[in-house]
């Protein structure tokens, strides 16, 4: 059974775009949201799941009945209005070109404060839709923080409003997927050396390939 959202304990604006979103996803982009179960009703967890467009983190946001901080490029604080908007969703900035200790001491902080993060292993978005090598800071985070994490994969992101794209394909189906949580005694080993957050991310990465895009009865 999928966990009721609790609009009440999230931020108003947050709670406004989270409803918006919901309703815009399912009005637009009528896909399948599958394993909402999977996601804790409390305490600190991560969730990390495959990127290929920037429908992605609202799309797996606004089916989490909580609040959650997805990570975002710093470079995408730019403008006063959208820099507002990503300060106002509580989005943590991250400098994907360096090893950003300010991003890490901000996850921290957000679990803290019993707050998800959404990251991408991948680290930016596809360029052709297809499942790219996942890059070592997840696992970074996930070992820093040994959290659970929740794998989940989105399909049909792509075709909907892949990179490149100048406007969304509406009423293409994004179907998004969640899978049961990774204890950190799955994905994390402390004695792989240097080679330790690659390993996490890898593990992490192979639940997120794994989860099935769900079928559609044939009418």
């Amino acid at each position: 059974m999928s966990h009721t959202t609790d609009y009440l304990s999230m931020r108003p604006f947050y709670a406004f775009f989270h409803y918006w979103m919901s309703q815009w996803h399912s009005m637009w982009f009528r896909g399948e949201v599958i394993g909402t179960d999977n996601i804790p009703a409390t305490g600190p967890f991560l969730i990390a799941g495959n990127h290929a467009s920037h429908l992605d983190p609202p799309f797996v946001g606004c089916q989490v009945p909580r609040q959650m901080r997805p990570f975002a490029r710093k470079t995408l604080w730019s403008g006063k209005i959208f820099s507002w908007w990503l300060d106002q969703v509580e989005c943590i900035p991250v400098d994907r070109d360096s090893g950003d200790v300010g991003a890490i001491r901000k996850v921290l902080q957000a679990l803290h404060d019993n707050r998800g993060i959404i990251l991408f292993p991948e680290g930016t978005r596809s360029p052709d839709g297809s499942l790219q090598k996942p890059k070592a800071g997840v696992g970074l985070m996930a070992c820093k923080t040994r959290a659970p994490v929740v794998p989940v994969r989105i399909y049909g992101s792509f075709e909907a409003f892949g990179k490149g794209a100048k406007i969304p394909r509406f009423g293409t189906r994004v179907d998004v997927v969640f899978g049961k949580p990774i204890t950190a005694a799955e994905y994390d080993d402390p004695r792989a050396g240097k080679e330790r957050y690659q390993i996490a991310s890898d593990r992490i990465f192979a639940r997120i390939a794994a989860l099935p895009k769900p079928r559609y009865a044939v009418i």
